[in-house]
């Protein structure tokens, strides 16, 4: 079985107090992990969706109570970046392993994806069959956000999340840290693979 390959320290990071500490062992333990994984990802996102895939490593580091530090390897359509896009996101931080489907508040086409996301909103609950997915939007970082049932309710209150003025969506599957250290890369691949009819609604816009 192929892991992450992450271990207990590579979480316990992400709460070391000092910024710039906490910042340096975050760099010189979690990213070059997730720079490794970050073309194999690629290549199977790109084989599985049949679709081009770019792989970029970025991370948001607070010194303050805004939203939870986290590093992630995102996979989006352009070589030149992703935060115009709506990208996939392999991502780690102190609450464990996530996959996520992101569109930023700054994304281009954020109203029109908001457009078709809600016209296609029934379609996408039969796609889901019943899963539940976690919204991260707003989430403290310490404990995975709640899961709720991908259902129509659900996309149309995505796509009016996306139709604000500094709206974004941000959804996915989390494995705390007890699970991340031993869960096996195709079972965050498959995640991936659930997430899949949501991307490529939010992909069709960019196309």
């Amino acid at each position: 079985m192929a892991t992450m390959g992450f271990i207990r320290r590579d979480f316990d990071v992400f709460a070391i107090e000092d910024f710039s500490a906490r910042l340096a062992k975050i760099d010189e333990l979690v990213t070059p992990r997730l720079m490794r994984l970050a073309p194999e990802f690629n290549r199977e996102l790109s084989r599985d969706l049949h679709m081009d895939f770019y792989p970029h490593i970025a991370r948001h580091m607070r010194r303050a109570s805004t939203p939870p530090d986290e590093t992630w390897a995102a996979f989006g359509p352009s070589r030149a970046g992703y935060k115009r896009f709506g990208y996939l996101a392999l991502c780690v931080s102190e609450a464990g392993i996530h996959a996520r489907a992101v569109v930023k508040p700054d994304a281009d086409n954020r109203p029109e994806m908001a457009r078709v996301l809600k016209s296609k909103s029934a379609d996408l609950q039969k796609s889901f069959h019943g899963t539940k997915i976690q919204r991260y939007q707003n989430w403290d970082g310490r404990e995975l956000p709640r899961p709720s049932r991908a259902d129509a309710a659900l996309f149309d209150q995505l796509a009016d999340a996306l139709a604000k003025k500094s709206g974004g969506i941000d959804v996915g599957f989390g494995w705390p840290v007890r699970d991340a250290l031993t869960i096996d890369r195709a079972e965050v691949l498959d995640a991936f693979r659930e997430l899949e009819p949501l991307y490529r609604v939010i992909r069709s816009v960019a196309s």
